[in-house]
């Protein structure tokens, strides 16, 4: 769809969120469209990553969740825009229009004139026990809630199985966690990470 549009041009495409930000870095692009679900890193972490690495690269997330959490989550990370899976082909070239303009597009039913209130609010929560974790112990606190052991966690980011080991200690000990279920009440009940699993779930 996008590569039909003349005037869009894609110059880049990753199924996997290290690797997108590794990309991005690369090729500088002018806009970014990530999907929120992704592995090895998710959109928003991605985003967050990419505003410091890239920081002419405006991001457009896609999302299904509408939860506030995840509307400010996304906001706090420097996104542009927000759009929901439900939204049209003609919501997304609208978002592209706008976020490529330097707006703020929410896909209905996330209110245009909520948006305000929504950056107002992203900037209040910027500051919390996970803005104090290093972008290793994000990748490694997403690795872990996806379920991969240290061993894979270290092999998946070229590291040491005991300096994986060790992340995962510092990263829980600056959340205030001790389960891996704590872990996932947490990240899910904050938007950190947009885990498919409802709270009865965990």
């Amino acid at each position: 769809m996008l590569d039909a549009d003349p005037d869009i041009s894609v110059v880049g495409e990753s199924a996997e969120g290290l690797e997108t930000v590794s990309l991005v870095e690369k090729l500088q692009p002018d806009l970014l469209v990530v999907d929120v679900m992704m592995p090895g890193l998710n959109g928003l972490e991605v985003a967050r990553q990419v505003a410091k690495r890239s920081p002419s690269t405006r991001v457009i997330i896609l999302s299904m969740h509408s939860d506030e959490a995840y509307v400010l989550q996304a906001l706090k990370n420097g996104v542009l825009g927000y759009v929901l899976k439900e939204s049209s082909a003609e919501d997304l070239i609208r978002a592209i229009d706008d976020v490529s303009r330097g707006l703020v597009y929410l896909s209905p039913p996330l209110s245009q004139r909520a948006i305000e209130s929504y950056m107002n609010r992203a900037q209040e929560t910027a500051s919390g026990p996970y803005s104090k974790l290093t972008n290793r112990e994000r990748e490694v606190m997403q690795l872990t809630v996806d379920g991969l052991t240290n061993a894979e966690i270290a092999e998946k980011l070229s590291i040491s199985p005991r300096t994986a080991e060790t992340h995962r200690a510092n990263l829980m000990r600056k959340l205030d966690v001790r389960t891996q279920t704590e872990l996932l009440r947490l990240a899910y009940r904050t938007g950190v990470l947009p885990l498919e699993l409802g709270p009865m779930q965990l």
